[in-house]
């Protein structure tokens, strides 16, 4: 492996004028440096370039579920904006705990330059703390109340609320449930009452019995559709609020044999790789996952260029979309 000494000896210059161009620094014969570098292919100690910058060239994600097909996408538009820059990715899973991501955070800030941050719920505390210890800290798909202070790529899941409770409206629907998520958190909040809200503006009531709440994850929405389908009048359309809760819901239908749509149509909110090849297809509220990734990334980057320190607080809102597909259709007559 060559050394920054044989950077040096190649470039004609002193193996500090060598560091220093390295770090970023304006230095004479920068051109010859890089020429010779690239010829080498010399590649500088991560743990040397930390102590010397006082960085640890780290940067730590902490999402509630890293099963989520949805953060899976995240992850990876993170990884290819932060690609080349000369950071690694220190990835953590809060499994959805306040109190798990309470002991990530604290340990992360003795590790990490910047963090991005799914919050376990809207009221987490330790964010703030992480950033009166001067980690620049972006909020990805999740927000705090009152978290206008922090950046943050969201979406309008109230917006993909209303668009779900829209298009079921539209088909005719008016003995409908919905399998929302966890309303601590932004996401399970915003998607119920926008679907709430647009069903009362055409004058359908959400009964009681058809508006559950589970925990976005897989099993809730299993059991949750099976308690549905023991009324004496199941529903003839079901809206669930995450990825997941909708293969436990299409899989309580399928095990109870209840067709779709002919029975019940399923509107989900998140698509999925096999969604277009389920049978049948599934209705879906999209939005851009890997997108969303990509932006919180650049976000922290730019933050943790020094002279993007004090910018005030940037807030990316993206757009959800329909996509309808087989799994929606005609209420039962």
């Amino acid at each position: 492996m060559s050394t920054i000494h044989d950077v040096a000896a190649l470039a004609g210059v002193s193996a500090a004028t060598v560091s220093r161009h390295l770090r970023g620094q304006r230095v004479r014969s920068a051109e010859a440096i890089q020429a010779a570098v690239d010829e080498l292919g010399y590649r500088p100690s991560a743990v040397a370039q930390s102590l010397k910058s006082g960085r640890s060239h780290m940067i730590g994600v902490v999402v509630p579920d890293i099963t989520n097909p949805y953060f899976a996408a995240v992850v990876k538009g993170m990884e290819s904006a932060s690609r080349g820059q000369g950071y690694q990715i220190l990835l953590a899973n809060s499994d959805e705990s306040s109190d798990r991501e309470d002991d990530l955070l604290a340990d992360m800030i003795h590790q990490v330059d910047g963090v991005i941050l799914a919050p376990a719920t809207e009221q987490d505390q330790t964010p703030l703390h992480v950033r009166d210890a001067g980690i620049p800290l972006v909020f990805v798909d999740r927000d705090l109340a009152g978290g206008e202070h922090f950046d943050a790529v969201l979406v309008n899941n109230r917006e993909g609320g209303r668009q779900a409770a829209a298009h079921l409206l539209s088909l005719g629907h008016t003995r409908i449930a919905a399998i929302s998520g966890q309303q601590v958190t932004t996401p399970g909040r915003a998607r119920r009452e926008g679907f709430v809200e647009r069903l009362a503006e055409a004058g359908v009531e959400l009964d009681p019995g058809f508006d559950l709440v589970g925990d976005f994850r897989e099993e809730s929405g299993y059991q949750l559709t099976l308690s549905l389908l023991s009324s004496p009048e199941p529903p003839t359309a079901l809206f669930t609020a995450n990825n997941l809760m909708t293969l436990g819901a299409l899989k309580a239908l399928h095990d109870m044999r209840v067709g779709v749509p002919d029975q019940v149509s399923v509107i989900g909110f998140d698509d999925l790789d096999t969604g277009p090849l389920l049978n049948p297809p599934l209705t879906v509220i999209d939005r851009p996952m890997v997108e969303q990734g990509v932006l919180a990334m650049r976000l922290l980057l730019r933050r943790l260029g020094q002279s993007d320190r004090d910018h005030g607080p940037r807030r990316v809102v993206l757009d959800t979309k329909l996509l309808q597909r087989g799994s929606t259709g005609l209420p039962r007559q």
